[in-house]
C-alpha cells in the first residue's frame, strides 16, 4: 500500500538531480511515491525527470508547470496534483538537491506514526553530538538571524522553519494549500500561520521539529540576494495578512 507521497520541486536541476539516490530510496521504500514537479525549467530537467519516472513508473509521478513560479507555487501545485492522483494519507515536500538525505523521511514519518495529534513534522538542522550537519558558518549565522526575526515578528518559536524537508497528514492539505501563498520563499511560515488560524493557540502543539541526523549544504541555491533583502518586508506581510500577533 502506498502511504507517502513526496513532492520534489525542480527548477533547472538537470546537472544536480541524483537519479541514483532517488532510485535507491524507492527500492527500499515500496510504499513511497515521489512526485517530481518541473517548475518551468529552461534546461533538460523535464527529460531527466521523465527518464526517472520511466524507470519506476509505479512510484514516480512527473508534474510539469509553466512558467516558472518559484518554490512555493511549485510545491502547492504538486501537492494539489498528488491528492488528485492517489489516496496517500501522508504527503510532504523535499528539496531536489537532497541536502536532506531521503533516509530522513523515516524519522519524520515515525513522529507522525507515534503522535496522532501531530499533523506536521519539520526537519530541523540542529548541529549536535551524533549528527552530521555540514553547513557553512555564514549560512548558519544568517539562519539564526532569520529565526530570531521570525520569532520576534510572528511569535512562532520555531528553530528552523526553512529546512526543505517536511511531512504532513492529508487532512491538513486544505488548511495549508487551498489558497496561493503570498511569498515565494517563506511559505513554510505561511503554513504555520494558516495552521494557527485554523486550530488556534494549539497550532504549535500540532507541529513538531525533528532534529535531522544528516544534512549537507549543496551549492547552487536558487535563493538570490534580492530575495533575502525582501525577508523583513515579507515577514511583516505575513503578520499583517494572517493577523499574527506575537506574544509580549
Amino acid at each position: 500500500m502506498q502511504t507517502v507521497c513526496l513532492i520534489v520541486p525542480c527548477y533547472n536541476e538537470e546537472q544536480r538531480l541524483s537519479t541514483a539516490d532517488f532510485l535507491a530510496f524507492l527500492d527500499g521504500h515500496p510504499d513511497v511515491t515521489i512526485c517530481l514537479v518541473d517548475d518551468g525549467s529552461s534546461d533538460r530537467t523535464r527529460q531527466v525527470l521523465e527518464a526517472l519516472r520511466d524507470q519506476r513508473p509505479g512510484q514516480v509521478l512527473v508534474h510539469p508547470v509553466s512558467p516558472n513560479g518559484g518554490k512555493a507555487a511549485a510545491v502547492r501545485s504538486g501537492v494539489l496534483f498528488a491528492i488528485r492522483s492517489g489516496p496517500w494519507p501522508i504527503l510532504g515536500y523535499w528539496d531536489a538537491d537532497l541536502s536532506t538525505p531521503l533516509s530522513e523521511v523515516d524519522q519524520l514519518r515515525a513522529v507522525l506514526d507515534r503522535e496522532p495529534t501531530c499533523c506536521l513534522t519539520m526537519g530541523s538542522r540542529v548541529k549536535r553530538l551524533g549528527s552530521q550537519i555540514e553547513r557553512r558558518v555564514v549560512r548558519h549565522v544568517l539562519g539564526r538571524i532569520f529565526a530570531a526575526c521570525a520569532t520576534g515578528i510572528l511569535g512562532f518559536p520555531v528553530y528552523d522553519s526553512q529546512c526543505g524537508a517536511k511531512l504532513f497528514r492529508r487532512e491538513v492539505v486544505e488548511v495549508f494549500f487551498s489558497e496561493p501563498f503570498m511569498t515565494r520563499w517563506l511559505f513554510d511560515l505561511e503554513m504555520l500561520a494558516r495552521l494557527r488560524n485554523q486550530v488556534g493557540v494549539k497550532a504549535m502543539e500540532a507541529a513538531r521539529e525533528v532534529p535531522l541526523g544528516q544534512w549537507r549544504e549543496v551549492r547552487g541555491s536558487k535563493l538570490r540576494l534580492a530575495d533575502m533583502i525582501q525577508v523583513p518586508r515579507e515577514l511583516l506581510q505575513i503578520r499583517s495578512h494572517y493577523n499574527v500577533t506575537p506574544k509580549a
